[in-house]
């Protein structure tokens, strides 16, 4: 994947670079940090073991598509993960974009925007007809990019989940 231009933003002071994440063990060890981060953003517990073999897992058996924002200093900022799946409505492979993250510190910088424009141009590049996603009601930061980056809200669907015991 090439680098994603170059951004300037006030809160910045250094470049962001976007390439896809590799089986390598400090590329794991670096998203599973940022992966634990954001699963304590949706209210799970902090287990660094189980995202280090979560995100090690995915990897290795190809299962997803991880977008990583790196800074000026190479220190992993934010990433996006991505899983192949089909539309059988449109009978077409589409990508669902489950997991987006930016470390606090570095938000407003124009990293999330640039993980976004990555994840299309990686969907463009692998054939998929969309992405798809969801959000937490509240997340209205996150949803205000969405909207500015042309994704739309559905308004006919609704989500549902239900618990599987093993």
């Amino acid at each position: 994947m090439r680098n994603t231009p170059e951004t300037s933003h006030p809160r910045m002071h250094h470049a962001i670079t976007i390439r896809l994440a590799t089986t390598a063990p400090h590329d794991i060890r670096a998203v599973a940090r940022l992966f634990d981060a954001y699963r304590q953003f949706y209210e799970q517990a902090p287990n660094v073991a189980l995202a280090e073999q979560f995100i090690s897992s995915r990897l290795h058996n190809a299962e997803s598509v991880i977008l990583v924002a790196e800074d000026a200093e190479q220190t992993m900022t934010g990433f996006c993960q991505l899983y192949p799946t089909f539309c059988s409505v449109d009978a077409s492979p589409i990508y669902s974009l489950y997991d987006l993250f930016v470390a606090p510190e570095h938000r407003k910088t124009g990293t999330g925007r640039l993980l976004l424009l990555a994840a299309e141009e990686q969907a463009r590049r692998n054939g998929k007809s969309r992405m798809d996603l969801t959000t937490a009601k509240t997340n209205l930061p996150a949803q205000s990019l969405y909207a500015a980056l042309g994704w739309t809200r559905d308004e006919v669907f609704y989500a549902y989940s239900k618990p599987v015991t093993v």
